[in-house]
């Protein structure tokens, strides 16, 4: 028997909300923007799958891999956005 996780929030209508403003990043223009939306599908594609997993019941090392490269994923992400605010701090 298999709990489901708690999560907080509801990330499909969050994901579902912001999906069409973030696919209008001109990659040219904005590499940096372009680099975390790019991060941010990667992310999403991961929780989704330890979801999913998550729920038949799987405990194996694999699902530790997911969530290592997961977290990864956000580290990344924060690391971009935090350069992000420096560059608009010095402007």
């Amino acid at each position: 028997m298999t709990t489901r996780r708690a999560r907080t929030g509801d990330l499909f209508a969050m994901r579902a909300e912001t999906g069409k403003q973030v696919d209008r990043i001109p990659s040219s223009r904005f590499p940096v923007q372009h680099e975390i939306q790019h991060l941010q599908k990667e992310l999403n594609a991961f929780n989704d799958r330890i979801l999913e997993l998550e729920n038949e019941g799987h405990r194996s090392h694999a699902m530790e891999v997911l969530n290592a490269k997961a977290i990864d994923f956000a580290r990344q992400i924060d690391e971009l956005r935090c350069l992000l605010i420096g560059l608009k701090k010095t402007v």
